[in-house]
């Protein structure tokens, strides 16, 4: 017999079915077992016979099949708190196919009460629990919907490579050694930014990627040491082209992921950097004009400085990076004055949190270069650096911009969740650690000497 998802039994009133899912609690009453029983789509009560085997020994969390007649409830008897509350089914057969040891802490709670480094050590059970069910299925959700609306839009699903070059873009890279070239490295991305431009300079002028990303940084309860986020490139756009695209997308998102949501204003804001300084004194300001959890008060940021002084060493920071187009033909005045210098840089801003980001970017090779220049790099390190960059712009590069959006970051909000480890099926603690693995974990001696590396212990 096929299985039937306990959601479909719910419909299947009078027709004997078979269901498979664990148990979520069991009662015992007298001559009868009733049990709860849930799957990926629901939960559904199960009457047990006493006389069918081993029905006496089963415990919450073993794996069960169940065949039997689905019956609607006494009038008096229907649960209103779950959809298949008018049903129940009447087991003929129960089979178990996995037993389970007691949980180390209740899976039918929200979780929060609970040491986050006991429910990450244990995260295969914690995802059992119905929040996290639920946030991993709106993630799914927001991405299914993002690659349809962008496909429609004509742009094309691209992966870049994982294993990078290791160049100077703001942020510690995660390193990797090589064992063909001892001695050197790859990097794991902090973004697919290089790798995005060189797609609009092959000529794919619309591009998306959900993309993994790396940045070796300290912790924070909106931010982990790898993420996910929403990136996209176009070609022969203006900065407009870019803003009315995020903001119809994630319009659709709201309205048909989270229909419980409202949107505050549309179209989006756009407010200058300048003037949201002087009033919020943040770049990222909540718009919110209630308390009410499910208003969403989006806004873009626009024209920010090209540069900032940089605060540890002399001299010059992108405040987006190297790449941004700046809003001047002038490569003089570039050099000469870089502080007053504003980029087609934008940012895209939810109740207060900085989402997403992005700008225009330079593709005039001499007014990279300038960039380079201005924020201190000799020569010599650019040509080390971005030669490749530079030498496949001499190559007919048309002008383009794209954003990147933090899908944790967004997908937290939206589900009312303070940290966005609530969110992310395997997270790490804010410490870096993985807990469930044991990531990361000394390798052995031999696999240090295949990749030419001594460890050094701090003296």
């Amino acid at each position: 017999m096929k299985r039937t998802l306990i959601a479909e039994a719910a419909e299947s009133a009078g027709q004997q079915v078979k269901i498979n899912g664990w148990v979520n609690g069991c009662r015992d009453h007298g001559g009868v077992i009733f049990m709860d029983i849930r799957d990926r789509s629901g939960i559904i009560q199960v009457v047990c016979p006493k006389k069918l085997p081993q029905v006496e020994l089963i415990r919450p969390e073993w794996v069960l099949e169940v065949v039997g007649q689905v019956n609607k409830r006494p009038e008096n008897m229907v649960n209103d708190k779950i959809d298949t509350g008018q049903v129940e089914i009447k087991a003929e057969s129960v089979t178990v196919l996995s037993a389970a040891e007691t949980p180390p802490f209740d899976l039918k709670e929200e979780g929060y009460e609970i040491n986050e480094e006991i429910r990450l050590r244990y995260r295969y059970l914690d995802l059992r629990r119905p929040r996290l069910q639920r946030n991993l299925t709106r993630r799914h959700q927001v991405f299914n919907l993002a690659r349809q609306f962008l496909s429609q839009e004509g742009f094309r699903e691209v992966d870049t490579p994982i294993l990078a070059r290791s160049t100077p873009e703001g942020a510690r890279d995660f390193v990797v050694p090589s064992r063909s070239y001892p001695g050197s490295f790859y990097a794991l991305p902090q973004s697919p930014q290089q790798y995005k431009q060189m797609l609009m300079v092959g000529g794919l002028e619309r591009y998306f990627q959900i993309a993994r990303c790396f940045r070796d940084e300290d912790f924070r309860a909106d931010r982990q040491a790898e993420f996910t986020q929403l990136d996209i490139e176009m070609s022969f756009i203006e900065q407009e082209d870019i803003l009315s695209l995020i903001e119809n997308l994630f319009r659709q998102i709201v309205e048909q992921v989270f229909p419980e949501k409202r949107i505050q204003q549309f179209p989006f804001p756009r407010l200058f950097y300048d003037d949201v300084m002087q009033k919020y004194q943040s770049d990222r300001p909540d718009l919110r004009t209630s308390s009410d959890p499910n208003e969403l008060a989006f806004a873009f940021v626009i024209d920010f400085p090209m540069f900032e002084q940089q605060t540890e060493r002399k001299g010059w920071a992108p405040v987006h990076h190297p790449f941004t187009r700046p809003q001047t033909e002038d490569i003089d005045l570039l050099k000469k004055d870089p502080g007053k210098v504003k980029a087609f840089q934008y940012d895209l801003v939810l109740n207060g949190s900085e989402v997403g980001g992005g700008s225009l970017r330079t593709y005039r090779p001499e007014m990279l270069q300038a960039v380079f220049e201005v924020l201190g790099h000799k020569e010599q390190e650019i040509k080390d650096n971005f030669g490749h960059l530079l030498e496949a712009f001499q190559y007919g590069v048309p002008p383009h911009g794209g954003i990147a959006v933090g899908l944790d970051r967004f997908l937290a909000m939206v589900l009312n969740e303070k940290n966005i480890r609530e969110v992310i099926p395997f997270p790490k603690t804010e410490a870096g650690r993985e807990l469930m693995t044991g990531a990361p974990a000394p390798i052995t001696d031999d696999q240090m000497r295949e990749i030419k590396l001594e460890f050094q212990k701090d003296q």
